[in-house]
């Protein structure tokens, strides 16, 4: 029922799927591996030498080789004017780069035009199951690694990854790269193997066929694949033996099963395998004082300082002339009716958000002009208004991803299995687990994010931002959805970080926890600063009392 190139064409496909799963692990969609597949290939059988001369194996090697770097070359080429685009954007950009290809190979002489290329038949099945093996094997490692934790991070919520310090360019970049380079494979084995290859083979079917393979087998786990490859190859290998000739069932059952998987079941066909998150036994977590760790502002010392600081969005003054100095081992509360522009001010500080006017000095660094993840680099860690957490990873991973600033990178080491890779995974681990701790959330490290109550989820923000060791911790209605007695248990792990050392920003609309956990109070409305002191000397401010602390809202807060 089956042929021996019924085998060799599901290594293939899963192959060329690989290069669509490097990218959706980083939340990119791009259509141009065709276009790197083409490329390799017709130039990988120009340039490699006669199989006859130098034999079979020799060949393919070297041919490979050419095909994997023309593949990552045109990938950086292609990568780094469109690393910009998302969506859908994105990819009609790299489809459009994979038809412009495929036109230019067909108008050049030495590929033979439309009529294609000869090439020997090298490829035998067991060379297309080991390549295949050797590239699952590369996503295997990868993805429990430091890296692979950054790809999915930045998959989940891009602008929380560049808060916990990733630099999310660079990554897109290398995953891209990766595409390049695989795709760049498959189009050297494919030539090596059909013996003739021609421009249509890389068409925009091919590269349609690529991302169905990889999204019905599955976007978030390494086996996906290989298991769409599979299922989809077996398709008209079934008919045949049926009795069931037409050729229009593969493509219709392959778009159908895209559209389900898309609807019912995203992790495609590997996430109905059983997923086993990482878990850190609890006695265990005094090794985490391994990590290296900052050392923090002296009290008195330096952490912020604003001069001027405004924000506009066209003629809306979101901040207006904001001065403020906050000093090491502070913990400064920042109140102030819902659109004060208490968030835009915490976004400049933090360089999620550029100032129109006005200065920002953040721990040596102007939030302004430096890039986000440089921000966090040196030392500003935070929580969100609206809770951005990694919904698919767990507590725990969560955590590790918070900690991607003060662990070691592991994922080449974890390649060739040095044991100093998994030390330091292991060493990363509890000092997550220990952050999960101090928040009262060990017992849930292995629970899913999205699968957290709304309070667990708010704590584990703030055990994801404390992973990175931070100088400056700022705090974005933390005790958002917490009753009394959570409130309070918050107020006294504020109170221990800032013993610690730590410095902290809190905006929060609980006026009483702010009170008692606060030693210096800012009050905004409209944008500016209307008034600044103790918790005392905010109580008693009739400005505050009348734009903020008599209303409402503020005595159901308090």
């Amino acid at each position: 029922m089956f042929t021996e190139s019924t085998f060799v064409f599901i290594a293939l496909s899963a192959i060329f799927a690989y290069s669509f799963y490097a990218v959706l692990v980083a939340g990119q969609l791009s259509l141009g591996q065709a276009g790197f597949a083409s490329l390799a290939g017709f130039t990988a059988a120009a340039l490699a030498p006669d199989p006859d001369s130098v034999g079979d194996l020799p060949a393919l090697l070297i041919a490979i080789v050419i095909g994997m770097a023309v593949g990552a070359v045109t990938a950086i080429v292609l990568g780094l004017p469109t690393m910009r685009l998302r969506g859908v954007f994105l990819a009609i950009a790299t489809l459009a780069f994979a038809e412009a290809v495929r036109i230019l190979i067909i108008n050049m002489e030495w590929t033979g035009g439309a009529q294609g290329m000869s090439v020997p038949k090298v490829l035998e099945p067991w060379m297309a199951w080991a390549i295949l093996a050797l590239v699952a094997y590369w996503f295997w490692r990868q993805g429990a690694s430091g890296y692979g934790r950054a790809l999915a991070a930045i998959r989940e919520d891009e602008l929380a990854a560049r808060a916990m310090g990733i630099d999310v360019g660079r990554h897109r970049l290398s995953a891209f790269i990766a595409a390049g380079a695989i795709a760049g494979l498959y189009g050297v084995l494919w030539a090596f193997y059909v013996r003739l290859i021609a421009p249509e083979d890389f068409g925009f079917a091919k590269a349609i066929d690529g991302l169905v393979t990889a999204v019905v087998g599955g976007s978030t786990n390494f086996i996906g694949p290989l298991l769409g490859s599979v299922f989809l190859e077996m398709i008209p290998e079934v008919q045949r033996a049926i009795g069931i000739e037409a050729g229009w069932i593969r493509p219709f059952l392959a778009g159908l099963l895209m559209l389900l998987v898309i609807l019912f079941l995203p992790g495609g066909l590997a996430s109905l395998l059983p997923r086993r998150p990482q878990r850190v036994a609890v006695d265990g977590a005094q090794g985490a004082n391994a990590l290296s760790r900052r050392a923090h502002p002296a009290h008195g010392e330096s952490v912020v300082n604003l001069v001027g600081l405004g924000k506009d969005y066209g003629g809306v003054h979101a901040n207006k002339d904001i001065d403020l100095h906050i000093t090491g081992g502070e913990v400064l509360g920042l109140i102030g009716p819902n659109g004060a522009g208490k968030t835009t001010l915490v976004n400049m500080i933090s360089g999620l958000s550029r100032p129109t006017s006005g200065t920002a000095e953040v721990l040596g660094l102007h939030p302004g002009t430096a890039a986000v993840h440089k921000v966090a680099a040196a030392g500003v860690s935070r929580t969100f208004q609206q809770s951005k957490l990694f919904g698919q990873l767990s507590a725990l991973e969560n955590v590790m991803v918070g900690g991607h600033l003060v662990g070691r990178p592991t994922f080449l080491r974890r390649l060739l299995w040095l044991p100093s890779a998994r030390q330091d995974e292991q060493r990363l681990a509890l000092h997550a687990l220990r952050c999960l701790e101090r928040v009262g959330l060990e017992d849930k490290q292995t629970t899913r994010a999205s699968a957290l109550s709304y309070g667990d989820q708010r704590r584990l923000e703030i055990a994801r931002a404390l992973a990175s060791d931070p100088s400056l911790l700022i705090l974005d209605e933390p005790a958002a959805g917490m009753n009394h007695v959570e409130a309070d248990a918050l107020s006294d792990l504020i109170g221990s970080l800032a013993q610690d050392g730590l410095t902290i920003l809190l905006i929060e609309h609980n006026v009483g926890m702010v009170m008692k956990t606060c030693s210096r109070i800012v009050v905004l409305n409209f944008g500016e600063v209307i008034a600044t002191g103790t918790p005392e000397e905010i109580a008693n401010n009739p400005a505050v009392v009348e734009a903020y602390l008599g209303s409402s809202e503020s005595e159901d807060a308090t």
